[in-house]
């Protein structure tokens, strides 16, 4: 059975259209899914019988559970899903007072292959549909109270593009969510074309991955420099406007002694296209497959901040969150524990 879920207004169109029912089922469909989240058929009450037999015998609204959840001292849950062909990927549920973030994934794996990733060091197995990135937004228990959505979990969006536009137009469109783009981030490596194309196709919020601003020593750790430079990217960037509708963030683990220091800070400034881009400092949580990597000290990480922001930049430290259920940033990895191998979700 193909899901419904996970299609655009247009797709469901040609689903109602195929199956001879009235032009206007498709949004019925779509309101039921998307706005009341529903998982069967039979809810849907304004649809005839006989055109749900119809959707029946070919199609499933196509949510699932989660496998398992995981939930953090801070109240961060990690939860597991099946992805299919024995894969499984995770998403991070984080609140936060007024907010309630979800951190989804866009791929099995990773083929950025950045070294300090966890994800990306098991290695690449295949996109998700937007099916299984919109499922993970609809079927975990807080879905109601969701307020933001970022593409920061398991894979690299831009190497996905299809599928994430796809889900992001039905997180935006008044047939979907109807949330507003400053709603969902889009997080990246630095894709340079696919960026291109989401920045003029959405007015989302971009978060690029920099990590480091010196090209060999960026590339070292992250393969993708030698392709697109980030002075590249980020100079593709200015090019369009992020100080009014949408932002612009860039998100930079430290590491003690490898790009914690001013000279670092300044290499940093220098690729900045203007002073609304925001930088968000993250600690690096460690990773027993990577020992030769430490996190800064509290006083590097502080130094670094206040030299960016007596420059005009804005830059914070980012408080870690779900690190005990590793569940923080470059933590995730799809593995799953031996208990956690039960019986597989029923597609609804």
């Amino acid at each position: 059975m193909k899901p419904l879920a996970g299609m655009t207004l247009d797709e469901l169109r040609r689903v109602t259209s195929s199956l001879g029912m009235p032009k206007f089922a498709a949004t019925q469909l779509a309101q039921w899914i998307y706005g009341k989240r529903v998982t069967s058929f039979d809810e849907m009450l304004n649809i005839s019988k006989a055109n749900r037999q119809r959707l029946e015998a070919e199609y499933c609204v196509g949510l699932y559970a989660p496998e398992s959840a995981q939930k953090s001292e801070d109240g961060t849950v990690k939860y597991l899903f099946d992805a299919g062909e024995g894969k499984k990927v995770e998403s991070v549920y984080i609140p936060d007072d007024d907010r309630a973030t979800l951190c989804i994934s866009s791929q099995k794996g990773c083929r950025m292959n950045c070294y300090f990733c966890m994800t990306g060091r098991q290695g690449f197995h295949g996109n998700l549909t937007a099916n299984q990135i919109i499922n993970q937004v609809l079927s975990i228990p807080e879905t109601h109270t969701l307020t933001n959505i970022v593409f920061m979990g398991m894979g690299e969006p831009l190497d996905n593009l299809d599928a994430v536009l796809n889900v992001i137009e039905i997180l935006t469109s008044d047939w979907g969510f109807a949330w507003s783009p400053k709603r969902v981030t889009v997080s990246t490596v630095g894709v340079k074309p696919a960026l291109r194309e989401l920045v003029e196709k959405t007015q989302v919020h971009i978060a690029v991955s920099v990590h480091n601003a010196v090209a060999e020593e960026r590339q070292s750790m992250m393969p993708l420099e030698k392709v697109y430079p980030i002075r590249d990217v980020m100079d593709m960037l200015g090019e369009y406007d992020f100080a009014h509708q949408r932002r612009l963030s860039v998100e930079y683990i430290m590491w003690q002694w490898f790009n914690d220091d001013i000279k670092h800070a300044e290499a940093l400034r220098e690729i900045i296209p203007d002073e609304h881009v925001r930088v968000n400092l993250i600690r690096y949580h460690l990773i027993p497959e990577i020992p030769k990597l430490r996190t800064s000290s509290d006083e590097r990480m502080a130094q670094f901040r206040d030299y960016l922001n007596g420059r005009g930049i804005t830059c914070t430290i980012r408080r870690s969150r779900g690190e005990d259920i590793s569940a923080a940033c470059g933590m995730l990895a799809g593995k799953v524990k031996s208990q956690e191998e039960s019986a597989k979700p029923q597609k609804r």
